[in-house]
């Protein structure tokens, strides 16, 4: 039979939510705009909550709380931000921890340029495999010109442009049944079944299509071409 005695989670509530906010100025990954004080109170009650069995009620829950409440805050941290970071930002070598307003926020003193870079083996991993994790992650400032030093034109795809390319290079590939194929399946988007009609395509197996083995087929050549286009153009910027 269940303890009638036990407090739940509803009883406690208050003694909860005033541990959680007294951690509010602990709190300074203010970085991350979809990720405030507020949305991490309610991780840490959701994990509290689903926890509850676990506090041992012969024993103060203040103690029991606080503990989870100080995993919980370094485990969002470390998901959200620890794990993307430079390895920079507690990097003995590192000279902007202590930033002075005006003063460059990437100085170095390892690197002979005196920056943080991938002059350093630990950033160049960084940049290699997390830095995209981290820009996705952290915005860039609108005050700086991060973006403007990280992008290029050839960031930027015109996919509309690289298609009729391709489709135009698929015609010179080709030969002229093979191109209305191409053209009935890729450019006029036909339906497979109704082209293998067309083609006069047929199946002996039971329950396929017309033409599935000839469409499949046809379809792995055109795949095999337009690699082959791939390697030898560049598509999107002819």
């Amino acid at each position: 039979m269940p303890d009638n005695n036990k407090q739940t989670y509803e009883d406690k509530f208050e003694v909860i939510d005033n541990e959680i906010r007294k951690r509010y100025y602990k709190w300074h990954l203010h970085a991350l705009a979809w990720l405030d004080f507020d949305d991490v109170s309610q991780i840490i009650r959701a994990h509290i909550y689903n926890k509850w069995d676990q506090w041992d009620q012969s024993r103060p829950i203040e103690p029991w709380v606080n503990k989870i409440i100080s995993n919980q805050l370094k485990n969002i941290l470390r998901n959200n931000y620890s794990n993307f970071a430079r390895p920079c930002v507690s990097c003995k070598h590192n000279q902007s921890k202590e930033q002075a307003a005006g003063q460059v926020s990437n100085l170095c003193s390892l690197t002979s340029s005196g920056l943080q870079s991938d002059e350093c083996p630990d950033y160049a991993k960084w940049y290699k495999t997390r830095k995209q994790a981290y820009d996705i992650k952290i915005p860039v400032s609108l005050e700086t010109n991060d973006f403007d030093r990280h992008t290029s034109p050839e960031d930027h795809y015109k996919i509309d442009k690289a298609v009729n390319h391709m489709h135009l290079k698929m015609r010179q590939y080709l030969n002229d049944r093979h191109y209305i194929i191409y053209k009935m399946l890729f450019i006029d988007y036909i339906d497979e079944e109704l082209v293998a009609k067309v083609l006069g395509y047929k199946s002996n197996e039971k329950g396929r299509k017309a033409g599935y083995k000839q469409i499949k087929n046809l379809k792995n050549f055109y795949k095999k071409i337009a690699k082959r286009i791939c390697l030898e153009t560049d598509i999107f910027f002819e």
